[in-house]
This record gives C-alpha cells, structure tokens and sequence, in this order.
C-alpha cells in the first residue's frame, strides 16, 4: 500500500512518523512539499520517498493525505486530482474545509475522508475525529488503523467533527496554558523552573491515563484526591471561586463559533 502526504508541516509530519512506525501491514510512503528543508526533514523522519513532482508522488497512491493549510488546499487538491488513481481515497486534515467542498474538486463518487486530529499525534497520543465519505467497510478499517498509530480514533458524521474539533483540536492550547500556571505556580513556592514543568506536565498527562485507563468519570477521580479539610480541596475550591470551569466551557463555545464563522468563509 502506497500513501501519499502532501505537505509536511508539524502535522503532515506527525502523521506520516506514525504510519511509518505504528501501521502493521507493509507501506511505502511519498512525501511531497515545496519546502525542500520540510520535505528533506520528513524524508529522514519516516523513512519514506521525498519527490520533487507532485505527478510521482501521487499517481500510485492508495491514499493521500492533504496536509497542507486551508488556505491552499483548494488549489492544492485541484493539482493532486488530476494525478489521482481510480479508487484512491483522498484524506483532508484542512480545519473547517467541508466534505461538500472537497467533493466539489474530485468529485462527489471518489471516496474521501475529512479528518481532524490534534497536535499531540506528534506523539503518538493525539485524537482524530474521521469523517469517511464513499469508503468500503475495508477502506474504513484501514483509515482508523492508520490513524490508530498516532492515538485515538472517533468515527462519526461532519456535525460531530466539528463539534470534536473544537474539544481536541483546541483543547492542548488550554491545557498548555494549565501546565504553564500550575509551573509558574510551583516556581513561586521555589521549584526551579525545569523541575516545575516536569512536574505540571507530568501530572496533567498522568491524570489523563487514569482517566481513560480505570475509566471512572473525572468526578469520582477527584473527590478520591480531597480529603475532608485538605490542602486539595482547598485549591478545589479556590479554582471553583475563579470561574475554572465555567472558563473552559465558553472556550469551547468560542472555537465552535469560530468554526462556523470560517465554514461560512468569515
């Protein structure tokens, strides 16, 4: 199987790291960009076949990933559609780029997959939501064991995309800013500062594996860490007078609303 990725930026990168690494059957990667550094760096990353041709990277693709900025992709997918095989399966990772618009350039027939993953896929513990378009069961598998080696996979319609993308795909700037105030937090009480964010972090990702691991809700998790007159509840309490939830929740909003605005071409 031949997989073809357009772009190698962070993500185009990040994803093709993990194919190369983490899929189970046999695969040759080509990589292609304009960049020659970003291309060269991609190349020695994967292992795959960096091509200065656009023509030779795609023409005997099984899949192409499109990994390049919304912005560009419409004249990027228009270029690649002409050199795609019968029965490729074209992967767009462009935010707000509508499955209704890239059937409007390959064409409503061809199977496509709209897909938006997060930025800790560069390592391996990301979250992509996949929207197939036209695929078979088999093509299905296939995607979600691609995407599977650069963490986890949700199969759901264009709505729920959306909707998920303004959790995962904005969510690790909330959670940076998290990491960075509780180490700020630690370097006041006189933690050196590497220590501090080996620390925050540490425990922000620690947290997460428990959560999903032991798959108790966030609730029980927490009430298991206050006891009665403690230090945690404390901060508990303290974070709850600040508005920390309330905060989250309308960033969320923020990005769907965002989102809409950019569908709509705002």
């Amino acid at each position: 199987m031949i997989i073809a990725v357009i772009g190698t930026g962070n993500m185009g990168k990040a994803l093709a790291a993990g194919f190369a690494g983490g899929f189970k059957e046999g695969i040759k990667i080509n990589l292609y960009d304009v960049y020659a550094p970003s291309l060269k760096a991609a190349a020695d990353l994967t292992g795959g076949e960096a091509f200065t041709d656009l023509e030779g990277c795609v023409k005997d693709a099984d899949y192409v990933l499109m990994a390049v900025k919304p912005v560009n992709f419409d004249d990027a997918l228009r270029e690649v559609s002409a050199f795609l095989k019968p029965g490729a399966v074209v992967l767009s990772i462009a935010a707000a780029v509508t499955t209704e618009r890239i059937a409007g350039i390959i064409g409503a027939d061809r199977p496509y997959v709209r897909i938006m993953p997060n930025t800790p896929a560069q390592v391996g513990a990301g979250v992509s939501a996949v929207c197939p378009v036209n695929l078979s069961d088999e093509q299905v598998e296939t995607v979600k064991a691609l995407l599977g080696t650069c963490g986890e996979v949700i199969i759901c319609d264009e709505k729920t995309l959306d909707n998920i993308g303004c959790v995962s795909g904005t969510g690790p700037a909330y959670v940076m800013l998290f990491i960075e105030a509780m180490a700020d937090a630690a370097v006041a009480l006189g933690i050196k500062r590497d220590d501090a964010l080996k620390i925050a972090a540490a425990t922000v990702m620690g947290s997460g594996k428990l959560c999903l691991e032991t798959g108790e809700h966030p609730a029980v998790l927490k009430d298991k860490v206050c006891s009665p007159g403690g230090t945690t509840i404390a901060g508990v309490k303290a974070l709850e007078e600040c508005g920390l939830r309330n905060s989250v929740i309308k960033a969320v909003d923020a990005a769907a609303e965002k989102t809409k605005q950019m569908k709509s071409g705002k």
